[in-house]
């Protein structure tokens, strides 16, 4: 049996792949733990730079650099899933590397994700692969004219997807996709849209945060609201998945899982093997935060309690949605959180504000809005 690590001291060095706003919370929370950051990325004057102690500017295939990178820090952790396997495979060689590479294997490729999905028993919805136009004529035929397509790697906030329905022109859709593999997911007629963000940590121990509803606008999560209307039952159904697929990846940090409600079922959209815009409710509402309890499992520290103290309404701030700040600021139980980019492009997510109410007093989803 290989004997567990000690857990890393005040002091000790995290370095953290990527550098924009989730890179700059954990930092944050390093910092109250009393860890030193290090961040590594190839963009200058980034969000996570501004908060930790250290940052190398360098590309993620830049041996050299990465190298010195690793001599400096006591573990390696990231905050974004796209993280190039070789970088982790080669930071591996000289500093424990948290989660582990497997979990991007699993999560950068969406083929690979449905695939491992399957073999560990949870549901998702049925798919085919997309190699060929002789692979997309299948599929729309055999979903019968009703799909998404999606390319297998780098799509987010609704990037690199398509809907397919049964007049699409599959010649100009297959130009759209344009040689990228891609897969075809049935299109399903879902009540709503869950997530759970869990942990576990280097003694295998596990936790899970409430479960939250999410609305999406334009492809951008727009609200998260906790907690969730849903029947207890499938929110131990939830959390019971995400712990299965924690083990199953031998995993240590902070994993969400992005579900369909169908009725009285749960289908599995996506993992993310990282920290999640839908948990950034936790920073205000909960005894601890999901960026304190990755630090603390990739530091090898007990967890944390997940304990909800509020129910709470995140919202995305978008654009110039930052500029209200100043009137957001005058409700005494909104948690106001800015990111530190310096360009409020329309659809960027600038900050995000959490809006705390005591049980029970959580307002409705529908009708919903921010001002």
């Amino acid at each position: 049996m290989t004997k567990q690590a000690p857990p890393l001291r005040s002091g000790s060095i995290i370095g953290i792949l990527g550098t924009g706003q989730l890179g700059r919370m954990l930092s944050l929370a390093g910092a109250r733990l009393g860890f030193k950051t290090h961040i590594y990325g190839p963009e200058e004057n980034a969000p996570a730079s501004e908060i930790s102690w250290q940052t190398t500017t360098a590309d993620y295939k830049d041996e050299t650099a990465l190298a010195r990178f690793a001599q400096s820090v006591d573990v390696v952790t990231y905050e974004f899933e796209n993280v190039p396997q070789e970088t982790a495979n080669f930071l591996s060689q000289f500093v424990p590397v948290r989660p582990p590479v497997r979990a991007l294997e699993v999560a950068q490729d969406r083929l690979t994700e449905k695939n491992f999905l399957k073999n560990c028993g949870l549901s998702v919805a049925d798919f085919q692969d997309i190699q060929t136009y002789e692979d997309l004529k299948a599929a729309h035929q055999h979903f019968e004219g009703k799909g998404i397509i999606k390319t297998r790697r780098f799509g987010y906030d609704g990037k690199g997807q398509w809907r397919m329905t049964p007049e699409t022109d599959l010649t100009a859709l297959f130009h759209e996709i344009d040689d990228r593999p891609a897969i075809c997911e049935a299109f399903i007629p879902f009540d709503g849209e869950v997530s759970v963000v869990a942990a576990r940590g280097v003694s295998g121990q596990t936790a899970t945060f409430d479960m939250a509803e999410n609305i999406h606008e334009n492809h951008i999560l727009r609200h998260s609201f906790v907690p969730t209307g849903l029947a207890e039952n499938l929110k131990q159904q939830a959390a019971d998945m995400a712990c299965h697929l924690l083990t199953e990846l031998n995993y240590i940090g902070v994993l969400t899982l992005e579900i369909f409600v169908c009725q009285d079922k749960l289908l599995i959209n996506e993992i993310a093997p990282r920290v999640h815009n839908s948990g950034h409710w936790t920073i205000d509402a909960c005894a601890t935060d999901q960026f304190e309890q990755h630090m603390r499992a990739v530091a090898g520290w007990p967890l944390g309690s997940t304990h909800r103290q509020y129910d709470a309404v995140m919202t995305n701030l978008l654009g110039s949605e930052i500029n209200h700040i100043g009137t957001l600021s005058e409700d005494e139980m909104t948690k106001i959180h800015f990111y530190g980019k310096h360009e409020a492009k329309a659809g960027r997510k600038m900050g995000h504000i959490s809006r705390l109410f005591e049980a029970g007093q959580r307002p409705n989803i529908e009708g919903y809005k921010l001002f």
